[in-house]
């Protein structure tokens, strides 16, 4: 069964990866990142339920990323993606993904974290960079589930392929930073300055 998840949480993952820039939004209610979701939330419930019932929810689970054709185009970050990044040592791979991710280049940021991961990078420090613009952007509504999703995804999945969340977060988080629910840029999420004034954290 835990294999079988992995499979469909990998197919889900690949929705995100391999979108074309023909379709720019990939973060909120995106095919990918909506499967991602739907696989991980059925996947852990069938952790926990009888047999029979834990087969039903591999069957939804699998639905979720069956409903949706796939994507033609290589998965990110390609080989010209990776030409694009500079830096060499991991420090540098996390300012450049966060760069990437307020230039909205969704590219370079999925180049970057892959870079960082076959570098032998930790992920919290990924979590750690990309969190705050989980919470500081809108995400249509989605992007505080999908990041939870990817945390979750990482620790369940062998290590061969678990990296693959990661770079598909980048992108995601990429594409958020800037826009409201109606894809209009230049606005943050309802309420966080608010929220950050009340905390007395800078915004």
């Amino acid at each position: 069964m835990q294999a079988v998840g992995e499979a469909i949480s990998l197919a889900s993952n690949l929705l995100v990866l391999r979108q074309g820039t023909d379709q720019w939004r990939t973060h909120g209610d995106s095919k990918g990142v909506h499967s991602s979701d739907a696989t991980n939330a059925w996947r852990n419930m069938a952790r926990v339920a009888e047999p029979r019932f834990a087969v039903s929810g591999m069957v939804v689970a699998a639905y979720h990323v069956a409903i949706h054709k796939p994507f033609a185009g290589d998965a990110y970050p390609t080989a010209e993606h990776r030409a694009l990044i500079k830096a060499t040592d991991l420090e540098g791979l996390l300012a450049e993904a966060e760069d990437a991710v307020r230039h909205n280049d969704q590219a370079r940021a999925a180049a970057a974290i892959a870079l960082y991961g076959e570098g032998g990078g930790s992920p919290d420090p990924v979590y750690q960079r990309m969190l705050k613009y989980t919470v500081s952007e809108d995400g249509r509504l989605h992007g505080e589930k999908y990041f939870q999703t990817v945390q979750e995804e990482y620790r369940t999945t062998r290590p061969a392929f678990r990296w693959r969340q990661l770079v598909g977060l980048a992108r995601v988080t990429a594409s958020a930073y800037g826009y409201d629910r109606e894809d209009k840029h230049g606005r943050r999420a309802p309420g966080y300055e608010e929220a950050c004034r009340l905390l007395k954290v800078t915004a």
